[in-house]
């Protein structure tokens, strides 16, 4: 009877277990081999209204249930996790939820990734200042400090203190490694990161211990939608700044390890097209650097819509050891059958290669 009532424990769990599978709609990976690392926009839009806010879970859920299917590394994260770092006024044209209200939010849908992958987060101009990011304080190490995700000890290996002097995440450093890839370091700065940052990440790429990693610069804004111009001369009061340009002069193109430039910040409505952007050029040392912009805001219907439809990007690392396969995807359409064929974009700007050599 024992032995008969575990049996069937057993098989209600499997049952279980496929279905929720099934519901969920877990990704597969192209080659078994494969790593990847998800990269999700700007996601300000869901935290500012209470009735989008279930979305921004559902996306960090889904990190969370898909590590070991798509041996996720990390989640990239581009900046602008609130609408206002600092305002008790709510602007019911544009919000309803406090700045409290928001960044409570934010480290509620991250915690469901807290110790058990580490999340890599490029601060936005909306963390800092009382509306736009014009001022240099913000909220970010109160709600994100380094204890809070025992992942991060595991990689963490390098920081720079903030616009105010404090030890934050806002500049930091990830150490990666792969049987295929070899070393990754994955740096993320602080919005319109300050002349002393540049240098800082750019002494750490040149130096002995990671000089030989390929680098993977996260920051909020660089590459401008559509164009994919990249940005400068922003109408942002805080200084010192940089934005896209005087961080490829100061930094990425005089950086021969810096391969991949990862950003937000810019889109407009119209659709995808004004959502993406992307180029490639070479650095002086004449590799590509890939640049890629990704910030769905405003999908889902404009700029007080629902926050993004719930698309992020799936950027998986083949075992060439040089292709990072690039797949647009939404967990919001793949977790229902009657929208499941909604859930992957596959145009040209949606799904394409990037190559590493």
């Amino acid at each position: 009877m024992k032995k008969t009532a575990i049996l069937f424990a057993f098989i209600v769990g499997a049952v279980v277990s496929v279905l929720a599978q099934d519901r969920a709609d877990q990704q597969q990976l192209t080659n078994p081999e494969s790593f990847t690392m998800i990269l999700m926009g700007d996601p300000q839009g869901y935290t500012k209204y209470d009735i989008n806010q279930p979305l921004y879970e559902l996306c960090t859920v889904w990190c969370a249930d898909n590590i070991e299917q798509l041996r996720i590394k990390a989640v990239l994260l581009t900046g602008d996790l609130v609408e206002q770092n600092e305002n008790i006024v709510m602007n019911r044209h544009m919000l309803n939820q406090t700045s409290r209200q928001m960044w409570e939010w934010a480290s509620h849908c991250m915690k469901r990734l807290d110790n058990r992958v580490p999340y890599i987060i490029a601060t936005g101009n909306h963390e800092y200042g009382y509306v736009r990011g014009d001022e240099p304080f913000t909220h970010f190490p109160e709600y994100f400090p380094m204890e809070r995700n025992t992942k991060w000890a595991d990689c963490l290996v390098a920081a720079f203190p903030n616009r105010e002097g404090k030890v934050s995440l806002e500049n930091s450093a990830y150490e990666f490694s792969d049987p295929h890839w070899g070393k990754l370091l994955v740096i993320a700065a602080e919005w319109a990161p300050r002349d002393e940052v540049l240098d800082w990440a750019k002494k750490l790429c040149q130096s002995d211990k990671y000089k030989s990693h390929k680098v993977i610069f996260l920051t909020h804004s660089f590459l401008e939608h559509r164009t994919a111009k990249r940005s400068q001369n922003e109408p942002y009061a805080i200084k010192p700044a940089n934005y896209g340009q005087d961080i490829w002069d100061k930094l990425v193109c005089n950086t021969e390890n810096i391969r991949l430039v990862l950003c937000g910040h810019w889109g407009d409505t119209g659709g995808f097209e004004n959502s993406v952007a992307y180029r490639c050029d070479k650095n002086n040392a004449g590799k590509d650097v890939h640049q890629m912009m990704f910030n769905v805001q405003t999908l889902g219907g404009g700029w007080e819509g629902n926050g993004g439809d719930g698309w992020l990007r799936i950027l998986e690392f083949m075992p060439d050891g040089q292709t990072i396969k690039v797949r647009t995807y939404s967990p919001l359409f793949g977790i229902s059958p009657t929208t499941k064929h909604l859930a992957h974009r596959t145009s040209d700007i949606d799904q394409f290669d990037m190559v590493i050599k």
